[in-house]
């Protein structure tokens, strides 16, 4: 009776390794679809085609390293923030649910969109996507249709950031024909969602200071269309004037998440990563990564991996 029990045994440890190898393969399988992103939302004026994650005449050539399978959320950046932004949620749900990860990169005006996406609909259930766009830019639902709270995000790279909003608008400046120059206005942008619920991501905040010869315009050091009050990703419901610290006249924007001279506090999860102290970064890419867009993309070149 012993040899019965000693075969029963045996195939019973052979079913357990097969078990095992077969969970083991399917991990395998799984963590072989996992991939980073780099997300690229552009600002006023967009450029790219709607939906096409691939087109980057907002910012540059394609060919340009810019991280790990970069993408370009495009919007028309014309239209106001409500309107537009479930195109920033599509781009979210594509590359940045399930196995996914992604970095973000944005621009201007495309830092509000970011912001109004994590703080109105980053703690909502999202369905896990496939990472595969149709031509509008949507992604097909993974098997099973799993689902998600918010978005899996590693840290947001902002070059110029327009979540406080800029003096041009307030003053009518840009043409005010535009829906998004309403959204633009210092008072507006500020009270369009809480920018303290980051969802526990970080924004690192790059601060041109390139000016001209229509600062007076704007608050403090400004890189031509945006001051270090909206740059910099300091709180409050309008525009504090903030400068380098080469300005005597004028309280210091200061490094990292530390109060501002004079007092003046970031929003949460904001950290200034770049000040301009030698003011030679201006607001516009040229459709050549140019502008405060550079050092962004440097960064993210070297840490989007």
């Amino acid at each position: 009776m012993s040899k019965p029990t000693n075969k029963r045994w045996n195939l019973k440890a052979s079913s357990i390794a097969i078990a095992a190898g077969a969970v083991a393969a399917l991990g395998m399988i799984s963590s072989a679809y996992a991939a980073n992103y780099t997300l690229w939302v552009n600002g006023r004026g967009g450029g790219g085609q709607d939906g096409n994650y691939a087109d980057f005449k907002y910012w540059g050539p394609n060919t340009t390293d810019a991280g790990v399978n970069k993408k370009a959320v495009n919007w028309n950046g014309y239209d106001r923030v409500a309107t537009k932004n479930y195109q920033i949620r599509d781009a979210l749900d594509c590359f940045c649910t399930g196995t996914n990860w992604c970095y973000i990169g944005a621009h201007s005006a495309g830092n509000l969109q970011t912001g109004y996406a994590l703080s109105l609909f980053g703690g909502t259930t999202r369905q896990v996507k496939n990472a595969t766009p149709n031509a509008s830019g949507v992604c097909g639902n993974v098997a099973g249709n799993t689902t998600q709270v918010g978005w899996n995000i590693k840290w947001v790279n902002v070059a110029s950031g327009a979540a406080g909003g800029s003096e041009l608008s307030d003053l009518g400046s840009w043409a005010m024909s535009e829906p998004l120059v309403s959204d633009l206005k210092t008072a507006t942008s500020r009270a369009m969602y809480d920018h303290n619920q980051t969802r526990g991501k970080w924004f690192n905040m790059y601060a041109g200071a390139k000016g001209t010869v229509y600062a007076f315009v704007l608050s403090g050091q400004d890189d031509q269309a945006v001051s270090y009050h909206s740059t910099g990703g300091v709180s409050g419901s309008g525009g504090t004037e903030l400068c380098n610290p080469s300005d005597w006249w004028c309280n210091d924007l200061t490094m990292g998440t530390a109060s501002n001279e004079g007092g003046s506090r970031k929003w949460s999860f904001h950290t200034v990563k770049l000040r301009d102290d030698k003011e030679q970064f201006d607001h516009y890419a040229r459709s050549n990564w140019q502008g405060i867009i550079d050092p962004v993309r440097k960064d993210i070149v070297i840490n989007a991996r």
